[in-house]
């Protein structure tokens, strides 16, 4: 039999699937991601590491968790979900301060770099026990975004406690210009008061604050308020956090599971256009894929 015949041969049985299925598998292989125009976001992620953030409240009834860790494991699943082209910073606040931790970068080429500095977010960072929501933290991710540039977001994580407590005649943020940066307050925490836990200089628990340790609210300034102040108790601050956000120009959303820190991420408000490496290489795989499918599938026989 000569190599021609030997070819229509080996070509007639369908086996030119095989030979046409080669070409596309190097292809899918060795494809550069092809440049389009979608839709991507940038934030500098802050997360409040104040002691309130240690209380076991949120997640699920039987295996409750730390609100910031419940936090940090929203933000690892949003992540990976968020699309290339994005960019995502770290930062962390207590006191009236916030400090830059990771500036924003690229999520798919340092999802594992921004993954580990993520898991070391926690509270032995803290560098005072004491915090300003309003008048500090949030203005100070403001400013740090807008030193930034580059359209980054403000996205602050926090069950809105303030130590001491703000007096109902304070001014709770100082002067930021409504839509200066577009951000989110993302409120985290049960509803029910629950004590805080006490935590030395390494972050090691040593109990619980007392009444008798924390400022609590004069009852001069608590008019028409019947309750006592228990400011050694905390439940998510969650219509002071709006209340905040709607005077700084800012979206405010409860985090109950993971999906509403996406939903918050992905919100199409804060989307901008850029043209960014697109992966297309699954095309010629599932095309050669079909190939071979077809070539091994049981011919019928007249």
């Amino acid at each position: 039999m000569s190599i021609v015949s030997a070819a229509r041969a080996f070509l007639g049985r369908r086996n030119w699937a095989i030979v046409a299925a080669v070409p596309l598998l190097v292809a899918a292989i060795w494809m550069p991601g092809l440049m389009f125009q979608r839709n991507v976001f940038s934030y500098i992620v802050t997360f409040d590491i104040t002691q309130s953030m240690d209380v076991e409240d949120v997640g699920s009834a039987s295996v409750p968790i730390s609100r910031l860790d419940f936090a940090r494991a929203a933000m690892r699943e949003s992540l990976g979900r968020l699309p290339c082209g994005s960019t995502i910073g770290w930062s962390i606040f207590t006191g009236q301060s916030t400090l830059l931790l990771v500036p924003p970068v690229e999520v798919c080429s340092n999802f594992d770099a921004l993954l580990a500095a993520l898991d070391s977010i926690g509270g032995d960072m803290r560098w005072t026990n004491w915090s300003r929501v309003a008048e500090g933290g949030v203005f100070a991710a403001v400013r740090t975004a807008t030193n930034i540039g580059h359209d980054a977001g403000v996205l602050l994580i926090t069950d809105g406690q303030e130590a001491p407590p703000v007096l109902p005649s304070d001014q709770r943020v100082r002067d930021i210009p409504r839509g200066q940066v577009k951000g989110w307050l993302i409120g985290v925490g049960g509803d029910q008061p629950v004590p805080i836990p006490r935590t030395d200089r390494d972050g090691k628990r040593i109990g619980y604050w007392r009444a008798d340790e924390v400022i609590q609210v004069p009852a001069q300034s608590r008019a028409g308020v019947a309750a006592e102040s228990h400011e050694e108790l905390s439940a998510l601050r969650g219509q002071y956090l709006e209340a905040i956000a709607q005077q700084v120009g800012f979206d405010y959303r409860r985090l109950r599971a993971p999906q509403d820190l996406l939903a918050a991420m992905t919100d199409s408000r804060y989307a901008h256009r850029e043209r960014v490496p697109t992966e297309v290489n699954w095309i010629p795989a599932a095309l050669a894929l079909l190939l071979l499918v077809w070539r091994f599938l049981p011919q019928r026989r007249a």
